[in-house]
């Protein structure tokens, strides 16, 4: 059953497999394990970054394209959603699935003419294209004031058994009352879930494996009749879709988009940094690097301010650990896991047990 859940693609390793076992039973226990709405809104932060990151790395990893246009697609589920409960007077699913229909129809769209006209060029000429596309793209919704909210964004409500006020049941579960911000944070794990394992599937079915050998030589894949060319159209396509359903779960949890978190280029950064650091080609990878950044993103500079106020009678350790420096830090971890782990800690992880079972 968990082979072909997981789409006969094993961890291959035991250490793998316990911290993706940790992992999935924290963010699935997160509401009961935690206080508070920070550690919750981390939590589903790490879930929405995952398929965010996966779906990326479809295209990266086991394709080889590197586009800078995913942030696009990730800020047009977003919007679809806000502006579809936005522009009504109650908040219902309809308003909800006809922003999410629209904004996957216009992802679909603009994703098979990136690819028709930008995937005909090789590297880096098509990274230009889709920065310039994406550039585009967040500049037009920043000016579209009237209708996007401008650089302010757009607040809105959900339906009611998203809110906060809403509750299921009167009698608490291990201590946690079963209310509608409970049931949001479950709309966005299981969603995230659900699309984890389709890419998983995607990845390891024979459309995937040809997309691996496009991405290893596309020359010899085309000479054995592979039509290259529409395989890395539906792989972008596929990988706008799946960005697009990550920022449609984004904008309901936070209920609230704007260009800053849903089209800026910091995104596409942090996209990039995760991948590399979990390892390209692999969708753990994804799953590791994304909890470890998300991770460090919000709580590394509590960490720091902490050491600080313990080393302060060490007046230059106290200033290196101040919170302000976080960035700096992140920056050096990032380096190091570079340094030590050049294809990724997932791969690392795969090469390390593929060697120790090697006689």
């Amino acid at each position: 059953m968990l082979h072909r859940l997981l789409s006969a693609d094993m961890p291959r390793s035991r250490l793998l497999s316990g911290v993706l076992l940790l992992i999935l039973f924290g963010l699935a226990f997160a509401p009961f394990l935690t206080s508070g709405a920070r550690p919750l809104n981390t939590a589903a932060t790490i879930c929405i970054y995952i398929v965010l990151v996966a779906s990326y790395d479809l295209l990266l990893g086991y394709t080889g394209i590197v586009s800078f246009a995913h942030t696009m697609f990730y800020g047009i589920g977003a919007y679809g959603i806000g502006l579809g409960l936005a522009r009504v007077d109650e908040p219902t699913w309809s308003a909800a699935l006809t922003g999410l229909g629209i904004a996957l129809l216009l992802a679909l769209a603009l994703a098979l003419v990136v690819g028709l006209f930008a995937l005909r060029v090789r590297a880096i000429f098509y990274a230009m294209i889709t920065l310039a596309v994406a550039s585009s793209f967040a500049v037009l919704a920043s000016q579209l004031s009237d209708f996007t909210g401008g650089e302010d964004g757009i607040t809105f409500s959900v339906p009611e058994v998203l809110t906060p006020g809403f509750t299921l049941m009167e009698n608490e579960v291990f201590g946690r009352s079963i209310d509608g911000k409970l049931l949001s944070y479950y709309l966005v794990f299981f969603g995230c879930l659900v699309l984890f394992l389709f890419l998983l599937r995607v990845v390891n079915s024979p459309f995937g494996r040809v997309l691996q050998a496009i991405r290893e030589n596309e020359f010899r894949a085309e000479a054995l009749g592979y039509r290259t060319m529409t395989y890395r159209i539906w792989a972008n396509c596929l990988a706008a879709l799946v960005a697009a359903l990550a920022g449609a779960l984004m904008a309901l949890w936070l209920r609230y988009v704007g260009p800053d978190t849903s089209l800026g280029f910091k995104v596409m950064t942090d996209i990039l940094l995760i991948v590399v650091i979990g390892g390209m080609g692999t969708m753990y990878g994804a799953v590791v690097g994304a909890v470890l950044f998300i991770l460090a993103q919000n709580y590394l500079q509590g960490l720091m301010g902490a050491g600080s106020e313990a080393l302060a009678g060490v007046p230059l350790l106290a200033a290196l650990l101040h919170p302000d420096r976080w960035m700096l830090w992140l920056g050096v971890l990032f380096i190091l896991s570079i340094y030590f782990f050049p294809v990724g800690i997932v791969g690392k992880l795969r090469l390390r047990s593929l060697a120790a079972r090697q006689p």
